[in-house]
């Protein structure tokens, strides 16, 4: 084979169009590898939600709150007129207080306030409870 000579301009052109050429595949290759690993934190995500349940437990307390709401209103509405009735004094269950003092201090203390918080957390653990033990999820079996 007969060698060519080229000219100094014409081996600039090439090399400038080899290292492109490496540049473009270099890269298509990183590109290539963040794409991977993009998809692979995408499945990792997607395990972790199926294998800790966390749909469910983001429904679980999107449900814990609207039932705690549901339960804090039947209580202030039906309840503590109720027992506010039944204890001695006059007003609703939340305004039922009692004053002591010593000497010259006096400390109010608010049980209307606090049966009332009493009554709304013993209702919604009872509800939770039957709730959980009629629907059987006390006997799901992990995976």
């Amino acid at each position: 084979m007969a060698e060519k000579e080229i000219s100094s301009a014409e081996a600039k052109r090439i090399r400038a169009k080899v290292a492109k050429q490496t540049k473009d595949r270099q890269r298509s290759k990183a590109r290539r590898v963040v794409k991977e690993r993009a998809r692979y934190r995408v499945y990792d995500f997607k395990d972790f939600i199926r294998t800790y349940g966390v749909v469910g437990l983001a429904v679980g307390l999107v449900l814990g709150v609207q039932v705690k709401a549901l339960v804090d209103q039947v209580v202030a509405s039906f309840i503590n007129p109720i027992v506010g009735i039944i204890l001695p004094g006059t007003g609703a269950l939340v305004d039922k207080s009692f004053a002591l003092s010593i000497g010259s201090k006096e400390a109010t203390f608010a049980y209307g306030a606090f049966i009332s918080v009493m009554i709304s957390f013993i209702t919604v653990l009872l509800i939770v409870y039957f709730g959980i033990k009629a629907l059987r999820l006390d006997k799901l079996d992990k995976k």
